[in-house]
């Protein structure tokens, strides 16, 4: 089973069952909340998604309307997100996990975004949109 923790080790978590693919997100706000040049973000079931201790150490920023950014109050590690657009989700930070993972990134996302200083040399697809836009689909790469 999956582990993780925040910076500070105050906020533990796991995470039930197999992990996703990684999602590489280059969106100004990922950027901004990140303070990095992309984020790596697992989509887990939210039922999947269990807070083993610190929970009193959460809080969260709404950075739009419906999504929320859970982090760390001790420390500020950004610990996941969740959105009212995708119900019984929420994306954890991949950096958090501890360990070596089985799963690898699948995507960039919101390359329209990407830092003009950060350059990307990997295969893997890139979109101009989020995981939600029709040009998500496999078929579809810029």
């Amino acid at each position: 089973m999956p582990t993780g923790s925040c910076l500070c080790g105050g906020v533990k978590f796991t995470v039930e069952g197999q992990l996703a693919p990684i999602q590489i997100c280059h969106c100004v706000q990922c950027r901004k909340a990140q303070g990095t040049a992309l984020v790596t973000n697992i989509p887990v079931e939210e039922t999947a998604f269990k807070i083993q201790s610190g929970n009193e150490q959460l809080a969260f920023f709404e950075s739009s309307p419906g999504k929320k950014r859970y982090f760390c109050k001790n420390c500020g590690s950004p610990i996941y997100s969740q959105t009212v657009k995708v119900p019984g989700v929420v994306r954890i930070r991949a950096g958090l996990l501890d360990g070596e993972l089985e799963t690898r990134a699948e995507k960039h996302f919101y390359v329209s975004d990407k830092a003009n200083w950060f350059e990307m040399y990997d295969t893997l697809p890139k979109m101009t949109q989020g995981a939600d836009s029709p040009e998500a689909d496999p078929q579809f790469e810029l």
